[in-house]
């Protein structure tokens, strides 16, 4: 873990160098310029569709449940917090995926929620690879975009292909039982035998629950496309002249940058340098790119202290619902042998 954590360290400042190499040769005046289109509440506009975005995100996180027994909303205060936690912390997305199956730990066990993560993850790059289809598609015979950048998109794509491709392959296939030894002793997992347990879990729902895969394949998509609109939102409020398609192409490259670049923290300089080089190849300046990248990095922000504040307040709920005695009308019931058996782990 100490080794992955100093590649991180050394990427996160060659990230920050890109950006500053980025800035110079751009020009911070021409950067300058285009954010001050930016107006207060467009900023607080552009907030907006994340919030539709993370619903969607929810609904398709609920279907990579056997059985949606959790409470939507609990679920989307979960999902908040977990995506705030993958932005800030050094342990990248294990330690956020890791809270939200903590954070709903009173209405599923572990054995449950911990297969609809791991889930959850798989079918979002699914989507994502989608997504990335359609801007390929609508960078292809709608758009005046260069063949380079079309290039790129592909090699993308058969990255995010070859990655899903590897991670449900080792789902169905055993692997996950196979290295359950090699789990617990870097600490995964608490023992082999639960790995064994993961493995059929997973195996059994992409056996059995095809629909609840399509559906949660389907969710996440619209939540990428979602962020299509999110980007158009961006470019108007800096005033870029771009429709939809370009906000669509633009958002979908990003996303494959993104996804290409998992370990960098936040896709830092990755993501800014991919919009340089994609808004000047569509014409709009990469001025326009850097601007455009900077804006959506403060929306991120925002909604990693919202994430944050949702995860208190669910954790001080938690707190409060364990100190308050129990009803009679409960404790009645479980005297009598109705009460729903506890869900929280040993």
């Amino acid at each position: 873990m100490a080794s992955v954590r100093h590649i991180k360290t050394g990427l996160l400042i060659a990230g920050v160098v890109l950006i500053a190499f980025l800035v110079y040769r751009i020009g911070a005046g021409a950067i300058v310029g285009v954010l001050g289109q930016l107006a207060w509440w467009k900023f607080a506009l552009i907030c907006v569709p994340y919030a539709f975005i993370t619903a969607a995100d929810t609904l398709a996180w609920r279907y990579a449940f056997t059985h949606a027994s959790v409470p939507y909303w609990r679920l989307y205060g979960a999902r908040l917090a977990g995506e705030a936690l993958n932005l800030v912390t050094a342990l990248g997305s294990v330690g956020g995926e890791a809270v939200k199956a903590w954070l709903i730990r009173r209405d599923v066990t572990y054995e449950e929620s911990v297969p609809s993560v791991v889930i959850a993850k798989t079918t979002i790059v699914m989507g994502q690879a989608i997504f990335l289809l359609i801007g390929i598609f609508l960078a292809s015979v709608a758009l005046p975009v260069e063949a380079n950048v079309i290039g790129g998109m592909l090699w993308l794509l058969g990255i995010e292909i070859v990655a899903v491709g590897g991670f449900v392959g080792a789902q169905v296939t055993g692997l996950v039982a196979r290295m359950g030894k090699l789990m617990a002793r870097f600490g995964l997992i608490a023992a082999p035998e639960y790995a064994a347990q993961l493995d059929e879990s997973l195996r059994e729902y992409y056996r059995r629950d095809w629909r609840r895969l399509l559906l949660s394949v389907g969710f996440h998509t619209l939540g990428w496309l979602l962020g299509a609109v999110e980007a158009f939102l961006v470019l108007w409020a800096l005033d870029i002249r771009a429709g939809i398609l370009t906000a669509t192409v633009i958002e979908a490259l990003g996303s494959g940058v993104r996804f290409a670049s998992f370990m960098v923290p936040a896709s830092l300089g990755a993501f800014e340098g991919a919009n340089a080089a994609a808004f000047g190849a569509l014409g709009l300046g990469a001025a326009a790119g850097i601007a455009f990248s900077l804006v959506r990095r403060a929306r991120q922000v925002a909604w990693i202290v919202i994430g944050l504040v949702v995860m208190g307040a669910m954790r001080w709920n938690e707190t409060a619902s364990a100190t308050r005695p129990e009803s009679p009308a409960r404790l009645r019931r479980r005297s009598a042998g109705g009460a729903p058996p506890s869900n929280r782990p040993g």
